[in-house]
């Protein structure tokens, strides 16, 4: 493996990282939730997968009202994940490896049980305490009704009543309410917050929700009824950066005052938006002097067409070069159904009704699935950029869909009134070895139960064997150190319909067909095939070859 150690401040344009969510990754102590010295535990796994860093979901204390996402303490560890000197442990022994170490960062809202906000429901209204906050009078006579008509991600009203009759803002769930970034206090916090983890060795930040900090709260708060919808939805219907709480032109003031921190490191600390915004948009929080990176989620949410693909593919790659970033890539994250499954739903699938039925309308062929993620990941990983691996989608884990109702931890399930099933079926703990009470995960039963299923995919089962998805992850990764050059794509002229040919800089060729039936196979050696190929001088259908 190459020296990730370095001071290279350009490590991260064309990285591999892949995506640990702490609860469900391993359990050393035992009790059924992933922790912080489980990780550590296995990051020779990641090491020998051949990826550069690892990204943190959060770790830090909170009663998991959203998955971790309510943050009770930006600059500590929950501690049922472990302790501050386990985060040390962990990051040493990653950049002993090799690893670069990212984490997630979470500057939209705070836990309500942050020391923050449990002192500003303690303070009266119109108090410094609340100022952190948004909070304001209601509307009506006695102003029991909320100040505006914005919506929560999560479902239902965007504000929460205390007892003294004030409203707070809350875009995603009541336990998460939203800070002020108008208030100093604020930016200033955060700051300490990115040093304090770029001290203790942090390379970088994903920043979650990054499109949501700046608000229009200028009196009185507009509703977006105006608008015709409501949410981030609503973006195409506003002037671009004019919403009152998405995507405004203010957040990237702070994200310039972020930089001049990240550059006071040395290598620079990198960072990525989770911004869900119009590829023009996205470009800006990608900029040099902000962020430098955004995900681009325009692929992650494309069909399993090459015409949609390819037109993806090449404004993904505009709009990153325009803004002097290199393209982001991912197909599977903690918040969406697994691309094992979901590239074979019907197109216009309602995910969220299919997981209600249990996975069952439609039924999908696990088979099929598998080998098309196959496909789609070797064609991602041929693209210039950087490839974000989620954990277990390098044993083609599928979605667990049938958990049972009783089962579910995210609140997308109680707050939508039992319509939306929410993102536990992507979140089942990870098999590790082919037998035990949780297939190596930990000691006992994990926190949300594994399918029986589990056991053919684990890492014991799949480790050394040719042909499997953890096997061709290594190869595909060990190759594609080796291959990258530059970060452009040239397309073939003449590829038949129906299939993706693209030549990188190097001329290495990458060739997938998105077809129901074989197609003639480009000349050329065969470097690495996502599925194993006839000798009928054919690529078979759902299938991505590596060429020299």
């Amino acid at each position: 493996m190459a020296d990730l150690s370095s001071r290279d401040p350009d490590w991260w344009r064309q990285a591999v990282i892949y995506q640990v969510y702490p609860r469900s990754f391993a359990d050393a102590d035992g009790d059924g939730l992933g922790d912080l010295q489980g990780i550590t535990a296995h990051l020779d796994h990641l090491a020998t997968l051949g990826v550069d860093a690892l990204w943190l979901s959060p770790f830090y204390p909170s009663e998991l009202a959203d998955g971790g996402y309510d943050v009770a303490d930006h600059r500590d560890v929950d501690p049922r994940l472990g302790t501050l000197d386990d985060f040390d442990a962990l990051a040493a022994e990653a950049h002993r490896l090799g690893l670069k170490v990212v984490v997630d960062l979470v500057p939209n809202h705070t836990s309500h049980q942050h020391a923050w906000f449990q002192e500003a429901l303690r303070s009266a209204p119109g108090s410094p305490a609340r100022d952190r906050y948004v909070f304001r009078p209601g509307r009506g006579p006695h102003g029991e009704l909320p100040p505006t008509d914005w919506q929560s991600v999560f479902g239902g009203t965007a504000w929460h009543r205390v007892p003294d009759g004030e409203w707070y803002l809350h875009l995603f769930a009541p336990e998460q309410p939203d800070l002020n970034w108008d208030n100093e206090e604020v930016r200033a916090d955060f700051r300490t917050t990115l040093r304090f983890w770029s001290d203790r060795g942090v390379d970088g930040f994903r920043v979650d929700v990054a499109h949501g900090l700046a608000k229009d709260l200028t009196e009185p708060l507009r509703d977006t009824g105006d608008i015709g919808v409501t949410g981030e939805d609503a973006l195409p219907r506003v002037p671009p950066g004019t919403h009152p709480h998405w995507d405004r032109d203010e957040v990237h003031e702070i994200y310039r005052d972020w930089r001049r921190v990240f550059d006071a490191y040395t290598p620079p600390r990198t960072a990525v938006a989770e911004a869900w915004v119009p590829d023009a948009r996205r470009a800006l929080y990608a900029r040099p002097d902000e962020l430098g990176q955004a995900f681009n989620f325009e692929y992650l949410q494309a069909g399993w067409d090459a015409d949609e693909l390819r037109e993806v593919i090449g404004r993904s790659l505009a709009t990153a070069r325009a803004a002097g970033a290199s393209a982001t890539w991912v197909l599977s994250n903690h918040d969406v159904v697994r691309h094992a499954t979901r590239l074979l739903l019907p197109p216009g699938t309602d995910t969220d009704a299919w997981l209600l039925s249990g996975g069952h309308a439609p039924a999908v062929d696990q088979e099929a699935g598998l080998r098309r993620a196959r496909a789609a990941t070797l064609l991602m990983l041929a693209l210039p950029g950087s490839s974000y691996v989620y954990q277990g989608e390098e044993l083609g884990l599928p979605e667990v869909a049938d958990l049972p109702t009783e089962v579910l931890q995210d609140p997308i399930w109680e707050q939508t009134g039992h319509v939306r099933k929410g993102r536990d079926g992507c979140r089942v703990p990870l098999p590790w070895t082919t037998t035990g009470p949780s297939y190596g995960f930990g000691a006992r039963a994990a926190w949300l139960p594994q399918p029986a299923s589990f056991a053919s995919y684990a890492v014991e089962a799949q480790a050394g064997t040719e042909g499997s998805t953890l096997e061709l992850y290594r190869t595909a990764l060990r190759l594609r150190r080796k291959l990258l050059q530059g970060e452009t794509l040239t397309w073939t002229p003449g590829a038949p319909a129906g299939v993706l040919d693209f030549a990188r800089t190097d001329a290495w060729r990458c060739v997938t067909n998105l077809t129901a039936a074989p197609v003639p196979l480009p000349p050329g050696e065969v470097l690495l095939a996502s599925t194993p190929l006839p000798e009928t001088g054919l690529l078979p259908p759902d299938t991505t070859v590596w060429l020299d």
